[in-house]
């Protein structure tokens, strides 16, 4: 049976240990092995795992179990509790104090997810998906200065690249190629953030000038998948292969160029890259901030999200684009933007669509700033995370604190599976607020392309400065407020400018489809003439590596 496991045979595993339950209703590792099989196919091992739990009270890692299948179904308090009760039998058990931590964070209790990873990491100091979910949850809060999340970041580097046997020095590529092969390593070639500013550029980068593989790192696929896969002439999945066989796989495909857009994020294989499968190396979009990997040669962004005296908070070095370093695909859908809805419900209606993990205890003093100089205006936020009804109520106390009644707020846990509906959803906005000191990126991008302008504050790091480059880009850089100060007085001048308000919101969507910002085939261009600036930089100065 754990052969079968071992083996990824989960299905016929699955099978087997359903008769054998059956047969002996009291064998516990019979069921740990079904939910074990269970959830590696992505299907509810809760009851499984349930009884695995009461027939093994004192066992820690049935408990831990427990609480990962309880994650899975979005029962966040329920698996945080699961996890309490295994550290209570285990108390070095850094696994326990790791998914903890992600429960934690996605429960908006951040604080307690960083601990929680700090504490996994003083137990098991390489272990290196603690260490990048504590690089992930710092950036909500903004615990680290830059140059203590770089030092953070550089640890993470470390533990991966100890675990490198031997890193890549000569390459298979062609050393004077008529186009360059680059490889895009993501697990968001989807429905997705990512897939959504990715989409144009691929439709519009010269194929006799860039061959592209794609390697993704999760099973995942749909609509948008469909429509860019052709754009790839090698699609290769690296979900079932470990690092040093992932490395392998690419540095046998002779990629000139290799592309991280996760970050710390999740479905990242930043491991793979310390193996240096590819002579050149960069992240984008995935998370604005570096990686910490040393292999990693470049991080992708612009004159106004990364200014030069930004350059020191990365490891890796700064390659700027002329203009914007994202591009959004604009929607092929039909949804128009419609007329500001203040002049029709006589209130105000401010709105954020962002990971409420990015709204932090400034950010919901500020917002309750805005609504109290705004009479009878609301707050519409919507996200996913307000499912839970834990975080539902928690939401609405935080802004009780502020002197915010629940009568203000517009609370909107729903997320439709129809993009044309989502994007719907900005027709009920006046004005977005963004969140700091993590930014909206795909929101701000969304709300802009349905007439919605969007508040933003000057940052000091790439994750906060995004906005600025998006707002800049977007032809609004009259949006972007100094300070706290003057992101409230900004928030009530255009609250109460309602006919200048509805001028640019009718006018809006054809602004930004102008700009740098939904520009794709300009984008493109950009980005055919850094991928052959890095190539051609490596070629003139690289002296201790080879291509064979």
């Amino acid at each position: 049976m754990v052969a079968l496991y071992n083996s990824g045979r989960y299905a016929e595993l699955e099978s087997r240990t359903h008769q054998m339950v059956e047969q002996f209703p009291a064998a516990a590792f019979a069921f740990k092995l079904l939910g074990g099989a269970l959830l590696m196919q992505g299907k509810d091992a809760l009851p499984a795992f349930q009884k695995t739990a009461a027939l093994m009270p004192d066992d820690a890692e049935a408990h831990y179990n427990l609480g990962v299948a309880l994650k899975n179904l979005g029962r966040l308090d329920e698996a945080v509790a699961s996890y309490r009760h295994a550290l209570e039998i285990k108390p070095d058990y850094a696994e326990a104090y790791h998914n903890m931590g992600n429960a934690l964070k996605e429960l908006m209790q951040l604080d307690e997810a960083e601990a929680s990873f700090r504490r996994a990491l003083k137990i098991n100091p390489n272990m290196a998906d603690s260490c990048s979910s504590l690089l992930l949850v710092t950036n909500y809060n903004a615990s680290l200065t830059p140059s203590a999340y770089l030092a953070e970041a550089r640890r993470y580097g470390q533990i991966v690249a100890a675990k490198v046997g031997s890193r890549f020095s000569a390459w298979r590529c062609a050393p004077d190629p008529k186009r360059l092969r680059v490889g895009i390593v993501s697990g968001d070639l989807r429905e997705h953030s990512v897939g959504h500013f990715l989409e144009g550029l691929l439709a519009h980068i010269d194929p006799a000038k860039i061959e592209l593989y794609a390697y993704p790192t999760q099973p995942d696929e749909d609509d948008l998948t469909a429509r860019t896969k052709p754009h790839f002439a090698a699609w290769k999945p690296l979900f079932n292969l470990n690092d040093q066989a992932a490395a392998q796989l690419i540095h046998g495909d002779g990629v000139h160029i290799l592309i991280d857009l996760s970050g710390h994020t999740t479905y990242n294989r930043l491991p793979l890259f310390s193996w240096k499968p590819a002579p050149i190396q960069f992240t984008w979009i995935g998370l604005p901030a570096t990686t910490g990997v040393a292999e990693m040669d470049y991080i992708l962004g612009d004159p106004i999200a990364i200014p030069v005296e930004d350059e020191g908070h990365f490891s890796e070095r700064v390659w700027r684009l002329p203009e914007s370093y994202l591009c959004f695909t604009a929607p092929e859908v039909d949804v128009e933007v419609g007329t500001l809805p203040a002049l029709t419900s006589g209130f105000v209606t401010f709105a954020s669509f962002n990971n409420l993990a990015k709204m932090g205890k400034a950010t919901i003093a500020v917002w309750a700033r805005v609504l109290q100089a705004v009479p009878d205006s609301r707050l519409f936020l919507k996200t996913k995370q307000l499912k839970d009804a834990i975080v539902f109520d928690a939401t609405i106390k935080q802004f009780a604190t502020h002197g915010i009644e629940k009568s203000r707020l517009i609370l909107d846990g729903f997320l439709t599976p129809h993009r044309t509906d989502h994007l719907a959803t900005y027709q009920r906005a006046d004005i977005a607020l963004d969140t700091f000191p993590y930014r909206g990126v795909t929101t701000s991008a969304e709300a802009l392309w349905m007439g919605v302008p969007v508040i933003t504050l000057k940052g000091d790091r790439f994750l906060s400065r995004t906005a600025e480059s998006i707002a800049y880009n977007a032809g609004l850089a009259d949006w972007i407020a100094v300070d706290e100060e003057d992101y409230v007085a900004k928030a009530v001048f255009h609250a109460t400018h309602l006919d200048r308000l509805a001028t640019l919101r009718a006018g809006l969507r054809q602004q930004v489809l102008g700009s740098a910002l939904f520009n794709a085939p300009r984008f493109a261009r950009n980005v055919e003439a850094a991928l052959w600036g890095m190539w051609q930089n490596h070629q003139g100065v690289s002296n201790n590596s080879k291509l064979i």
